[in-house]
């Protein structure tokens, strides 16, 4: 992760304790990014991982897990002393919230292991594990006295938690009140692994450290803002979770409004955590609150049916195991939103998410508004392109600007033309999870990339009238689309009201 002469920040020693370390996501994605840490020294020199099981299981058992998923998950070849050296962290202790006693020998256990490893009572607690576990697992560590903290000097202890955080604003508001009953805000990491994209981190870069931008980043400006994540993936084993959650929840509150808020968001006075956190929160804050009928008027539901993505048949989805026959459960969300500020009044934030599509793409589009067209009366207006900035984060990573030049020749003539920029073509990086960066950074202490409790909050307030309107609207207006196609119809006219259209991704 090192850049030429730049010298990153060794984090203090620490105990890593990873609840649900058995679990997919350990596997897929916190150990291969421990591994890339550990393989850039970027980990502390005095370390332990502490795998918490629920079962017992000896600690050469579970490295042994470990080192399989790492072969299987891992970004680069894994280097056998690396992968060592790292493994030979790992501790397994049984801990089980529902077993209170467990905790006490985990205390007992954890602090024999902090003594021996030299780590200085330095902790990092990663709940790798369903949200119904984040309180009950927070609770006991806070019983037993692991997540406290006695002022400047004393070690620190922190908390990750794993999105979803709640279900809607009543379970958000509630899950916030526990943690915030255990421990202070500065110890809850609420990891969101969008933000450890690049892309997603340059728009701050993008717009505060370019004086050409930052001029013409209002609603003067700008037409409207189009934030697009399309997922090739079906829904796949997931049908339990998925269709008590929807693409509305799954999506919205979290990885679109993370893009929204670094789009939307107000220049910070200082380049610390709490003032970029909170411009942040203000403007998700600032997102107008619609009634249930405006909601359902400013906004698409759609779910797939059986069609094909590639060479895969994919079947309907409530043909898949685990969803209910007659589900109203939605595969596709599209919203328009405004804010209400003095920065985008009157700029429209139109948001699309959806699974089984034609695409995979992530992107955010600003489209400027048009210029006046007297200068060129022989141009048909339809043949001006539109003047849009595309920030690509997947699967492609850079930035677009598309304008009009002339064409050559003795008459005036445009077309539109594309400036792009690729991160791949300037900038040599290893693969990685997106989770390195949230990792280093929890273990640093810099939680600029982490949401706070107001903004997590702010963002369900948003979505809420929406969640209402469609539960009791039902099947009614849940519209449907092909597997493989770019989504229902429906999705086009939220636009075609307004006298605009989505962008194609990619």
């Amino acid at each position: 992760m090192a850049n030429g002469s730049f010298a990153y920040k060794k984090p203090d020693a620490c105990a890593f304790v990873i609840f649900g370390v058995t679990g997919d996501l350990t596997h897929r994605l916190v150990l291969p990014s421990l591994y890339n840490l550990a393989a850039s020294n970027l980990l502390p020199d005095r370390f332990c991982i502490v795998g918490i099981t629920r079962k017992e299981a000896s600690s050469e058992k579970l490295r042994e897990d470990l080192l399989k998923g790492l072969r299987r998950y891992a970004t680069r070849p894994v280097e056998d002393e690396v992968a060592k050296r790292l493994l030979q962290c790992v501790t397994a202790i049984e801990a089980d919230p529902r077993e209170p006693e467990s905790f006490d020998q985990l205390k007992m256990r954890l602090e024999k292991l902090e003594a021996n490893r030299e780590t200085g009572g330095n902790r990092l607690f990663y709940l790798a594990t369903p949200p119904s576990a984040f309180a009950p697992i927070a609770q006991q560590l806070g019983r037993v006295g692991l997540l406290q903290e006695d002022g400047d000097g004393s070690p620190w202890r922190r908390l990750v938690v794993e999105k979803p955080f709640g279900t809607d604003l009543a379970s958000a508001k509630v899950l916030n009140d526990k943690l915030l009953k255990i421990l202070n805000e500065h110890q809850i990491y609420r990891i969101d692994h969008y933000l450890g994209k690049e892309t997603v981190q340059n728009i701050l870069v993008l717009r505060f450290a370019n004086g050409m931008l930052e001029p013409i980043w209002n609603r003067h400006h700008i037409d409207h803002v189009q934030i697009t994540v399309h997922e090739k993936l079906s829904v796949g084993t997931r049908g339990s979770f998925y269709d008590a959650t929807g693409a509305l929840r799954d999506m919205v509150p979290n990885h679109l409004f993370q893009l929204l808020s670094l789009v939307g968001m107000e220049p910070p006075a200082r380049f610390d955590a709490h003032t970029v956190r909170s411009e942040k929160a203000e403007v998700l804050a600032a997102i107008q609150i619609q009634s249930e009928d405006e909601a359902l008027r400013n906004s698409v539901r759609g779910q797939y049916t059986a069609g094909r993505i590639g060479d895969t048949d994919l079947p309907d989805y409530r043909s898949t195991e685990d969803v209910r026959p007659d589900s109203a459960t939605e595969t596709y969300a599209a919203l328009k939103l405004t804010i209400d500020n003095w920065r985008w009044a009157g700029v429209p934030f139109y948001l699309r998410t959806g699974k089984a599509l034609d695409q995979k793409r992530t992107e955010v589009a600003i489209k400027f508004r048009q210029a006046p067209f007297a200068m060129f009366t022989c141009t048909p207006v339809e043949s001006l392109a539109e003047n849009y900035l595309v920030i690509a984060i997947e699967p492609t990573q850079g930035i677009t600007l598309q304008f009009n030049t002339k064409v050559p020749g003795p008459t005036i003539r445009t077309e539109g033309v594309q400036m792009k920029f690729n991160y791949k073509d300037y900038f040599k990086a290893e693969p990685a999870t997106g989770y390195e960066t949230l990792i280093y950074d929890c273990m640093i202490g810099d939680n600029m990339l982490f949401q706070r409790a107001d903004s997590v909050e702010a963002g369900w307030k948003a979505v809420q009238p929406f969640i209402d309107a469609w539960k009791k609207a039902g099947r009614e207006g849940l519209q449907t689309y092909a597997a493989g196609s770019e989504g229902p119809e429906a999705a086009a006219e939220l636009l075609i009201r307004d006298g605009r259209s989505w962008r194609k991704p990619g």
